[in-house]
């Protein structure tokens, strides 16, 4: 047997083979440009969202009040679903007023809508619509066919400056009938996704089925189309980060589990997009894109193509250990995530305080009873991560684990978060 490290995109990245006997060494501002939420996961973007909005809406100078809604009676579709709530909570109670007029105007793919006089005379104006609307986004990922939005601002004649009234029009990024067939397929997606995992399951077994099912059907390519919504992932099955995001929020909301979106940076500066949950009563980060192979090999150039397709390391972890890699913005506040029990390494007997040997053998029998080729080992501190390293890899006791004649044993390491993965191969 012989020993491969395969690196990990998350960690540091370098290439060796052991032998058995001996060793070598070892999102913002798209078309049009009124408002959008896209997230650039370029380095160090240089707009933020307000400086991108283009702000061409006209002051109706003279204007004694805005045009008024047109109600002709038709019954109006709206795509909008109960969603989740964890922004509109984070608004007061008069920013609040225009969000569910904008949550409507949205849903029922409207423009040109009035928003609420009551919000108005308690003093919002132009400069709260971007939080507002970035709120109604995050709530629901459902309003897959949002770009941005758009609005128009009346003045009381005579230039004092008194508002009357705000218009505000959605950008939309199809036609009605086009989102309409969007939207049944990706219902008949979520529909055979849902279909999968039994309702009365528990919190933490939703949420890694959400993690699990959404990176196996979807691959990470920055230049997929429809990126930015769920339409990519469930139909398109490719997307980069809030695809990935807004798609786990959306299936989570369907199992009724507690998610939000998370928007933010990572260490290397590009902005990017994750999910907060909530399993048991305690709040737990979870980044399904960095759980996508895909995503590893798409930002690395080797060629990692053996590397299995999922990895654990950030299912259900805790701020601090998010904060080794991922800033959050500070859009939404955040609560502070402490609690371990539902981590997906604690949950699977996998989290190593030492080299545990019995314990280790009982983690690989394990798999191995369950059909898999791969595991994952995590240490709780340094000197349990160097000491496992050192046994598994340098003294090749892997094979104590691992011990079929003939077979490959790959491995990556991610030192950020301490954890090991190995894996049998052919090669």
């Amino acid at each position: 047997m012989k020993i491969r490290n395969c690196g990990r995109a998350f960690g540091i990245l370098f290439l060796l083979c052991l032998f058995a006997g001996g060793c070598t060494d070892g999102i913002m501002a798209e078309s049009p440009k009124d408002f959008s939420l896209n997230i650039s996961e370029e380095p160090n973007p240089t707009a933020s969202a307000s400086a991108a909005r283009d702000r061409t809406a006209s002051e109706a100078e003279g204007a004694e009040s805005g045009t008024e809604e047109e109600t002709t009676g038709e019954e109006r579709i709206s795509f909008l679903e109960e969603g989740g709530s964890f922004a509109f909570s984070s608004l007061d109670e008069t920013e609040k007023i225009w969000y569910r007029d904008i949550e409507r105007i949205l849903g029922e793919y409207r423009e040109e809508v009035k928003l609420s006089e009551e919000g108005l005379a308690a003093g919002l104006d132009e400069n709260d619509l971007d939080r507002i609307f970035q709120c109604v986004l995050n709530d629901h990922p459902e309003l897959f066919y949002v770009d941005g939005y758009s609005y128009t601002k009346y003045t009381r004649f005579g230039g004092t400056g008194e508002i009357t009234a705000m218009e505000f029009s959605g950008k939309y990024n199809a036609d009605p009938d086009t989102i309409r067939s969007r939207y049944d397929r990706i219902q008949e997606q979520v529909q055979r996704i849902l279909a999968g995992i039994d309702a009365d399951a528990s919190e933490y077994d939703k949420v890694k089925y959400v993690y699990d099912t959404v990176i196996r059907e979807t691959d990470y390519q920055l230049d997929a189309p429809d990126n930015q919504n769920i339409y990519s992932v469930f139909v398109n099955h490719s997307s980069v980060c809030q695809g990935y995001a807004k798609a786990t929020q959306y299936l989570l909301h369907r199992l009724n589990v507690e998610c939000a979106l998370v928007l933010g940076t990572v260490h290397t500066g590009e902005g990017h997009a994750w999910n907060l949950v909530k399993i048991d009563g305690s709040y737990y980060y979870v980044d399904t894109t960095w759980g996508d192979a895909s995503y590893q090999s798409e930002e690395e150039d080797g060629d990692l193509a053996a590397i299995p397709d999922i990895n654990y390391d950030y299912l259900n972890v805790t701020t601090q250990e998010l904060l080794r890699t991922h800033v959050p913005d500070d859009r939404l506040p955040l609560p502070v995530c402490t609690d371990t029990a539902a981590n997906y390494y604690v949950r699977e007997g996998a989290l190593f305080t030492e080299y545990d040997r019995e314990q280790m053998a009982a983690l690989f029998d394990r798999a191995l009873g369950q059909g898999r080729n791969d595991v994952t080992v995590k240490c709780a501190d340094e000197a349990c991560y160097e000491e496992i390293v050192s046994a598994l890899i340098e003294d090749q006791e892997i094979f104590q684990y691992f011990d079929r004649h003939g077979d490959t044993v790959a491995y990556t390491q991610n030192p950020v978060q301490r954890s090991l993965t190995f894996w049998v191969t052919n090669d």
